[in-house]
């Protein structure tokens, strides 16, 4: 009989990287679905920021951590290769909660068939979490308005190339905030935001000061840092702050700390932290919403692909240290 690779989560990290010895890999024979089952072979993986938070064992996060021993947990995409299921053909391509595996079985549940002529790469950097997670945060919290000034940390990332196109499509005034002099240029001339910001060389307060001369309306928010201090302190009143990630943070033994709140109060400030797993019943919604922006043309994007299962241990660290050229892949 074939084999297959799995990869156990099977320690906790410590704060500032992602080791190999957090994870057992695993080698068993390739399994057979049973009545109302398919067999799923995955082709393409998902690293995302948030898999670091569910690798934690905080009991407070808004998901369940991964337990010891069990498969890393992971989105992706795969082809159906046995079916038992009514609704399932040999050949589907589907897309769900993978985890880190090469094949799974499942009862079909949190599946869904990819629309023909969609590639893998388009769907795991669009039309997944990431597309998802820009729509809601942007729309759901963030209620832009043309001629209003947008700032948004990890702007390179896949999560915040989105959410600034998006907002430029909608006739705002768009500013990202990246780590490097590429990334900067890459989402100003090709993804058409008005500015960029290198948190790691500009000075930041002058920078902001700059390319934000009317203040700042709403702030998503993806990584924390310096910058998150800066932003707050431009906010005009009424201005929204939509917290999405804080990558700076999640790898730090002993996070920084917020922003005084008595500007919150004097310019009524809101501030908005969300997670999607509260919003995946909205999914068909946020993709009716986005659709017409991608097949306009006006949102684009870029992946890095890993090769090989194995890859996406060590990929995890390029969240920390910004190496990532897009949304990142792992390509089975």
């Amino acid at each position: 009989m074939s084999t297959y690779t799995r990869i156990n989560l099977v320690a906790r990290p410590a704060p500032g990287a992602i080791t190999p010895d957090l994870f057992d890999v695993v080698s068993s024979d390739i399994p057979s679905p049973g009545p109302g089952e398919i067999l799923i072979k995955q082709t393409h993986m998902s690293l995302d920021p948030a898999m670091i938070g569910w690798m934690s064992p905080d009991p407070e996060s808004y998901i369940p951590p991964v337990g010891l021993g069990e498969v890393m947990r992971a989105s992706g995409v795969g082809t159906v290769v046995e079916s038992n299921h009514a609704d399932f053909a040999v050949g589907d391509a589907v897309r769900g909660m993978t985890g880190w595996t090469e094949y799974l079985v499942s009862n079909g549940e949190g599946f869904n068939k990819l629309p023909p002529g969609l590639d893998p790469e388009t769907v795991l950097a669009v039309f997944a979490l990431p597309g998802m997670t820009a729509t809601q945060g942007l729309y759901g919290f963030g209620d832009p308005k043309s001629g209003e000034t947008i700032v948004v940390s990890g702007a390179a990332g896949s999560v915040g190339s989105i959410v600034g196109q998006l907002a430029k499509a909608d006739g705002l005034r768009v500013i990202g905030v990246a780590g490097d002099d590429e990334k900067c240029q890459w989402i100003c001339d090709e993804l058409g935001f008005d500015g960029a910001i290198n948190y790691k060389s500009d000075d930041i307060a002058a920078k902001l000061a700059q390319l934000t001369p009317d203040g700042v309306d709403i702030y998503f928010e993806n990584t924390g840092g310096a910058i998150q201090h800066h932003v707050f302190h431009r906010m005009n009143a009424h201005g929204r702050i939509v917290v999405c990630g804080m990558i700076a943070d999640y790898g730090s033994a002993d996070p920084a700390a917020g922003p005084n709140w008595i500007p919150l109060i004097k310019k009524r400030i809101t501030v908005r932290g969300f997670a999607m797993p509260d919003h995946f019943g909205d999914a068909p919604a946020l993709l009716e919403k986005l659709t017409p922006y991608v097949l306009g043309g006006k949102v684009k994007f870029r992946t890095h692909t890993l090769e090989g299962l194995e890859s996406a241990i060590e990929g995890l660290n390029l969240f920390f240290t910004g190496g990532n050229r897009g949304k990142l892949i792992v390509k089975l």
